[in-house]
């Protein structure tokens, strides 16, 4: 029973991590746009929720003491308006400039976590955040798999949701414009209006699964939003592969599970005043795993960007005939 309800946790902790990247899936794989601070917007979405639907406290600011559904639709429409103003103020920028600058927000909401104790709790995060069938935490293993199917549920949604929108004409022109940008210019179709919708979409779901998170583990810290973060999902999405949503579920559960391995064996194999060390395993493992998939499969297990040969120009030539206007 013990190791059912494990398993349970695992897959939902796994589940949450996969709405992250299919998050990223939409900015990156489907519209190239290299974003790096994407804890930032899980952060948001995490302390919107909480802030809306904790009961009330004397020592800080929110409070409301809302229903759980409320606090994720208040997360999704406040990190779909962050990103879209970051969007708006940085997606002129290129590759690598873009990356800086995103990374440079995630530092910025960070701190401001961190620092903001009115608002945030600070350093001591916010705790008592409800939780889905809280009644039933005194039992584990029904608490962990009613979680799982909630969360199962919410990822589903958003899968469908999103291979919809990937097919649809809106996501060709996300393509297009990843791909060849200037073609689809030409064809009429604004590469910043597009672009914005696409890094709002994406920052919406991530600020989805920072709520989730929020009220599956009952507390929130600022340590639960550094750059290692980053560095986990956009490993998830490489190995799962780019441009696929289906990758970017299968790589989360994947790394995922890779991670926690590592970190339980490194538990059992070095003493207490060890593990802290070891813990830098956990990051060796993951790259180790990374390097032999990109060695095996450059694009990812189930990536689909498109390799140059010499259908390229007639992929370009089908693109561009699937977004013109009829």
């Amino acid at each position: 029973m013990d190791l059912l309800g494990y398993g349970a946790f695992f897959l939902t902790t796994a589940l949450i991590f996969s709405l992250v990247t299919l998050g990223l899936n939409l900015q990156w794989g489907l519209t190239g746009l290299f974003n790096v601070g994407l804890a930032g917007f899980v952060a948001i979405g995490a302390y919107t929720s909480a802030l809306l639907t904790t009961p009330d406290d004397a020592a800080r600011l929110g409070g409301f003491g809302l229903p759980i559904l409320v606090g994720w639709a208040g997360a999704m429409v406040v990190g779909g308006i962050a990103a879209a103003l970051t969007g708006m103020a940085t997606l002129r920028l290129k590759s690598d400039y873009l990356a800086i600058t995103t990374f440079g927000v995630a530092v910025v909401v960070q701190l401001v976590a961190l620092n903001a104790q009115k608002l945030t709790g600070g350093p001591f995060g916010i705790g008592f955040i409800p939780r889905p069938f809280g009644s039933l935490a005194e039992t584990p293993l029904l608490f962990n798999l009613s979680n799982l199917g909630v969360v199962s549920v919410v990822t589903l949604i958003a899968y469908l949701a999103l291979e919809h929108l990937s097919r649809s004409p809106w996501g060709r022109v996300l393509k297009a414009l990843r791909e060849d940008e200037r073609a689809a210019i030409s064809l009429g179709k604004s590469a910043r209006f597009y672009r914005v919708q696409a890094f709002a979409v994406g920052g919406a779901i991530m600020a989805l699964a920072g709520a989730l998170q929020a009220h599956f583990t009952g507390f929130i810290a600022p340590d639960n939003y550094l750059p290692i973060l980053t560095f986990q999902v956009w490993v998830m999405l490489i190995v799962g592969g780019s441009g696929s949503n289906l990758g970017a579920v299968i790589g989360s559960i994947l790394v995922w599970a890779i991670w926690a391995g590592s970190g339980m064996l490194t538990s059992i194999l070095f003493p207490p005043e060890q593990q802290a060390r070891a813990a830098a395993l956990q990051i060796a493992a993951i790259g180790v795993m990374l390097c032999v998939i990109l060695l095996i499969r450059p694009n990812g297990l189930l990536g689909d960007r498109p390799r140059r040969s010499w259908l390229g120009k007639r992929a370009k030539v089908a693109t561009a005939k699937s977004i013109s206007p009829s």
